[in-house]
């Protein structure tokens, strides 16, 4: 300390060597031509390795690395644009990815000169500063002066070229989905988004790519330390082989569905054939779920009487079958169309509209009256006038009705219908109908069913006034489901209307055997009710809110924020998605679910439970069912503690199941 200011006495140091050099990755910057005012002048700047080990980096390194910083000494009316780069290339390093140029490469710098272009003699300086890398990062400092000369030509045809139309993109809890206009004829042997937002997505995340005609959809996840939102977007589509677009999105609606194009190597596409099996077998067991009990009712009848004759089983038989294959196609069809508008919706979408609901509840009553025998028109009864259009309407009302809950098989099926392209997805909608109408079906073409029915007779029309009692049981689940949807008021309002159909339809079969004209006095009758529903209904309609459901588990709403918490404590996590219209999801939480067996196994191994209510539509729920490969509802998801991935329970849950899962994580 003593000698120090002698030691400042000896005089000023010499200037010391810049701490950085361009040693392991040589950079020359280039000028195209002359500079003219309002023309764009290109710049490169080309960099050299001094060894094939070092490697450059894109504007958006990736998981690590640094972009270039360029500072150029122009005059201040010029204008300098975004700097043009070639496709990168990906470099997976323990699990972190880079965005990496091996080998010479060139950056393309366009310039719009102002006025003073005239008299500018030039030549263009700055600096640069960038980073080079191979076992180690060494920082790179260039001072620049442009020259003449270089291969523009080249250098050009290298960088990626721009797309002529913006897409789309949006932000789905945790994916970032991108609607990139590619058309659909062009080649994507192995398609990357390189996304130059920094901090958005998780970079060495698999991902997803579908063709939605000529839209290339690719949902990629979302950085879990990253910012998690952006106002625009732009990057660049590799094809493979050093091929790509560059494109830039902006926030707007994004499509579902599309023909796979690549994902993750690890999750292959199931056979189209086991899809068609899995649509048959869900559609037939769909018989025997819980949810088609109530409606077995008019299948009871037209039982019943498919053994009148040979002729009319089978015209009875394709008559339901077509009934219900037309309705499935048609759900699925508009399912399908809804999607790839941008809906987010799924599977028994129908019953999430309290119109429909509304329409059912009415349909559901009307019926219920026929066969207590209140009414007995012939364009309402279920024969509807003839056997076949009977059978027809039967089919249709059954599928519709029925096929709000997923059973066995049907989730796989559907969940994939949901991402094939168009012709395949209405296939399985199909078989999923056909599997539905197959019962009915064998008993119109196999003689030796129909021998085991019983001989038509007097017993039918008591059957008829003891099976209205199943469909009062229909109608008084969709007032219930009504008033869930839309509130008490709305149901109440509902209610009226479905009696005012209910009195002009008994008033019009009145006149009717009387030999009057009937149907005039059935518009009279029900028409002030039809108004006062429809200035009514709109007017106290109140849309559900997000609410934790009732529950001995003291389970949670869903959000995936409340899912990423309870999975940090390192407990384990049970996760369902149900709704008040799905009937096998009532029947698994009497059974399964709200159990205090279940409730004592949750506490001693410390299973925290969420629980998604899909009764209104939730676009969230909706996004994260088709993550989850799922079409619908029940779904029951289960992570152990510290799992990767959940594991997907069945669809029908046995009582002792969940206790026992429980039990297996302590």
């Amino acid at each position: 300390m003593l000698a120090a200011p002698a030691i400042a006495q000896e005089g000023t140091p010499a200037p010391r060597a810049p701490l950085f050099g361009s040693d392991r990755i040589a950079v020359a910057l280039y000028a195209q031509g002359q500079p003219v005012a309002g023309e764009e002048w290109l710049l490169a700047l080309h960099f050299t390795p001094s060894a094939p080990e070092w490697h450059g980096y894109w504007s958006n390194p990736g998981d690590a690395g640094e972009g270039m910083r360029l500072a150029l000494d122009l005059p201040p009316d010029w204008e300098v644009g975004e700097a043009r780069y070639p496709v990168p290339q990906r470099l997976v390093l323990s699990g972190l990815m880079n965005h990496i140029y091996e080998g010479p490469y060139t950056i393309l710098v366009p310039v719009v000169p102002g006025p003073s272009a005239a008299g500018f003699a030039g030549p263009v300086t700055g600096t640069v500063d960038y980073l080079a890398c191979s076992d180690i990062c060494v920082p790179q400092h260039a001072d620049l002066a442009a020259r003449a000369g270089g291969d523009f030509a080249r250098w050009r045809a290298a960088i990626a070229p721009p797309l002529d139309a913006a897409g789309r993109f949006a932000i789905e809890g945790k994916t970032l989905r991108i609607a990139i206009p590619l058309p659909a004829s062009m080649a994507l042997p192995d398609p990357h988004v390189f996304v130059a937002n920094q901090r958005l997505v998780a970079h060495a995340a698999p991902q997803t790519f579908r063709r939605v005609g000529d839209v290339l959809v690719a949902e990629i996840p979302l950085d879990d330390f990253g910012t998690g939102k952006a106002d625009a977007l732009e990057g660049i589509l590799a094809f493979g082989d050093g091929i790509g677009v560059r494109f830039a999105a902006e926030l707007g609606p994004v499509p579902s569905g599309g023909e796979p194009v690549a994902g993750p190597r690890d999750a292959p596409s199931p056979a189209l054939w086991t899809l068609i099996l899995g649509a048959l077998a869900g559609g037939l067991l769909l018989n025997i779920m819980p949810c088609v009990f109530p409606i077995l009712s008019l299948k009871a009848i037209a039982l019943a009487r498919a053994g009148e004759s040979e002729a009319k089983a089978r015209a009875e038989g394709l008559a339901y079958t077509a009934g219900v294959v037309l309705a499935c196609l048609g759900l699925g069809a508009l399912l399908l169309a809804l999607r790839a508008g941008g809906e987010q919706i799924g599977w028994a979408f129908q019953l999430q509209e309290p119109g429909v609901v509304v329409a059912l509840l009415v349909l559901a009553a009307a019926i219920t009256a026929n066969f207590a025998g209140l009414f007995d028109l012939p364009a309402v009864s279920v024969r509807l006038g003839g056997e076949r259009m009977g059978a027809f309407a039967t089919g249709l009302l059954a599928a519709f009705v029925a096929t709000p809950c997923t059973g066995p098989f049907m989730a796989a099926a559907l969940g994939a219908a949901l991402l094939l392209p168009v012709p395949q997805a209405l296939l399985l909608f199909a078989c999923l109908g056909l599997g539905l109408a197959l019962p009915f079906l064998l008993l119109g073409f196999v003689p030796p069913l129909r021998r085991m029915l019983p001989r038509p007779g007097a017993w039918m029309e008591r059957f008829r006034r003891i099976m209205a009692i199943p469909m009062a049981l229909t109608a008084l689940a969709l007032l219930w489901l009504t008033v869930q949807l839309g509130g008490r008021p709305f149901g109440l309002i509902a209610l009226v209307l479905v009696a005012g159909v209910v009195l002009g339809l008994f008033v019009t079969g009145r006149l009717q055997r009387a030999g009057k004209l009937a149907w005039p006095a059935f518009g009279l009758v029900a028409a002030p009710f039809l108004a006062f529903a429809l200035i009514g209904l709109p007017s106290v309609y109140e849309a559900p809110s997000a609410r934790a459901r009732e529950s001995i588990l003291a389970a949670q709403p869903f959000s995936r924020e409340a899912l990423a918490d309870a999975r940090a404590s390192g407990q384990p996590v049970f996760l369902y998605f149900t709704a008040d219209w799905c009937v096998t999801c009532k029947v698994n939480e009497a059974a399964a679910i709200e159990r205090e067996t279940t409730r004592a196994a949750f506490e001693q191994a410390g299973v925290t439970v969420l629980v998604g209510d899909w009764t209104a539509r939730d676009e969230a729920i909706t996004a994260f069912l088709t993550e989850q490969g799922a079409a619908g509802v029940p779904l029951y998801l289960w992570y152990a503690p510290n799992a990767a991935k959940p594991e997907q329970l069945p669809q029908v849950l046995t009582p002792d199941l969940l206790a026992a899962r429980a039990s297996g994580d302590r």
